[in-house]
C-alpha cells in the first residue's frame, strides 16, 4: 500500500463513512483468560462511543509505511493451502461467526507480550471503491470494486485510580474511583491490503507502536510468515554494516556527510508528494558512500554486506536507518542535538592538540534560558 491508498482507507474509519455494523471483540486480564466479550452494534451506540472505537481502529493504521506501518507478505502456497491465511480469509466472508472469532483469539492472545489487562477488536467494512479518472477525482455512484476487509486492534487497558474529584450531589471533594480506561492500540493489523486500489489477499498491513520491536510472536502466531527486521534493527544493523566497513575510516565528514545526502533524498521525496515509500537500492547508497570520500572497494564490501543482512533484493528505507529528524552528536560528557538542514554548521578541529567540535554560537545564545554573550 502507499500513503494515498492508506490515507482513503483511514478516511473510511469516520461513522458516517464506513459500513462497519457491529465491534467485535474480547477483553483479556494479565494471565491470559477471556473475562468478557463484546459484541456491540454500532448504530445502538452513543455517537460519541461510536467515535472512540472508530478512532481505536483508525489508531491501528497510523505512522509510517515501513516503519509503523508493514507489509506481511503470504506466499502462494499460504494463500492455496495455509490454515493461517484460511483463517483470515472466512473472518473477511464472515465475521459474525462466533467460532472463527475466538480461533483468532486463541491465536493472537497467547502472542501478545503486555504487563496488563487488555482488549481486542474486530471490525469489518465494505468499500464501494469509487472510480477515479486520470485527474484524481472521484466519480460519484460509479464504483470499479468493492475492497472487503477487516481491521484488528489490540489496546492496553489502564488500572482504574482513586483520584480527589468533585462529587455534585455532595458540594464536596471526595475520593473518586475512575473506571478502567482503553488506550491507543499497542499493535494490530489490517486484512487484506489495498494495493493499486484492489484487494490484495497475498498482503496484510501489520502495525506497531514500538518500532524497535516487531513483535515476533504475534507475526508468527497470526500469519506464519517471515519476520520483518523492525525499524531500530534496521538502524542498527545498518550502523553496525557501516562502521565494520569503514572501520578506521569511518570519520566524522564522511558520517556527516552520508546523513546529510540521505536527509536530502527524504525531503525532496516528501516535496514530490510521491505517496509510494521513498526506498535506497543498495546500490543507491553504495552511491552516496562514494560521494562522501569512502574508496570504491570499501563502498563494494559494505554493498556486499548490506544484502547478506537485509536479503539480496530488499531495498533500504532511508527513515529507518538514520535519525532523520535530527543530526546528534555525542561525546561521553556533552550530547549535541542539530536540525539536519543545519548539521553543516558542526565541525570537527584540533586546537594545540586537542580534538574539537564546534557550532557557530555569533547570535542567539541562551544558557538556561537566559540570552548570554560570548565573550571575545
Amino acid at each position: 500500500m502507499n500513503q494515498k491508498e492508506l490515507n482513503e482507507i483511514r478516511r473510511r474509519l469516520a461513522l458516517d463513512k464506513n459500513c462497519i455494523s457491529k465491534v467485535y471483540g474480547c477483553f483479556v486480564n494479565q494471565m491470559k483468560e477471556i473475562i468478557a466479550y463484546i459484541e456491540e452494534p454500532v448504530a445502538a451506540m452513543p455517537q460519541s462511543e461510536g467515535e472512540r472505537y472508530m478512532a481505536l481502529f483508525k489508531k491501528a493504521l497510523s505512522g509510517s509505511l515501513g516503519k509503523n506501518l508493514v507489509d506481511i507478505e503470504f506466499s502462494t502456497k499460504q494463500v492455496m493451502e495455509g490454515e493461517e491465511h484460511k483463517l483470515l480469509m472466512d473472518i473477511r466472508k464472515d465475521i459474525g461467526n462466533e467460532e472463527l472469532r475466538e480461533t483468532l483469539y486463541k491465536k493472537i492472545i497467547p502472542a501478545v507480550n503486555l504487563d496488563c489487562n487488555y482488549i481486542i477488536l474486530l471490525g469489518a467494512d465494505h468499500y464501494d471503491v469509487p472510480f477515479k479518472g486520470t485527474d484524481e477525482l472521484s466519480v460519484e455512484d460509479a464504483s470499479e470494486s468493492v475492497f472487503n476487509y477487516f481491521i484488528c486492534s489490540v489496546c492496553p487497558v489502564n488500572e482504574s485510580k482513586t483520584e480527589l474529584g468533585y462529587v455534585i450531589d455532595q458540594s464536596a471533594f471526595h475520593n473518586c474511583t475512575f473506571p478502567q480506561t482503553v488506550a491507543a492500540p499497542e499493535l494490530g493489523f489490517m486484512f487484506p491490503c489495498f494495493d493499486d486500489r484492489a484487494t490484495n489477499i497475498y498482503n496484510a498491513l501489520f502495525y506497531t507502536k514500538d518500532t524497535d520491536m516487531m513483535q515476533q510472536e504475534f507475526i508468527d502466531s497470526v500469519f506464519k510468515t517471515e519476520i520483518p527486521m523492525s525499524a531500530g534493527e534496521q538502524k542498527m544493523t545498518f550502523q553496525e554494516v557501516l562502521t565494520e566497513t569503514l572501520e578506521e575510516d569511518c570519520n566524522f565528514d564522511i558520517i556527516q556527510s552520508v546523513h546529510e545526502q540521505i536527509c536530502e533524498r527524504i525531503v525532496e521525496h516528501k516535496e514530490s508528494k510521491d505517496p509510494q515509500p521513498l526506498d535506497l537500492s543498495t546500490r543507491e547508497v553504495g552511491d552516496i558512500l562514494e560521494n562522501s570520500g569512502v574508496a570504491k572497494e570499501k563502498v563494494e564490501v559494505f554493498k556486499e554486506k548490506v544484502k547478506k543482512q537485509f536479503g539480496e533484493d530488499k531495498p533500504l528505507k532511508p527513515q529507518n536507518i538514520i535519525e532523520s529528524k535530527k543530526f546528534e552528536v555525542v561525546t561521553p560528557q556533552v550530547k549535541i542535538s542539530v536540525a539536519p538542514e543545519f548539521s553543516y554548521l558542526v565541525e570537527t578541529k584540533i586546537l594545540d592538540g586537542r580534538k574539537y567540535i564546534m557550532i557557530p554560537a555569533d547570535e542567539g545564545v541562551e544558557v538556561n534560558g537566559v540570552s548570554v554573550k560570548i565573550s571575545e
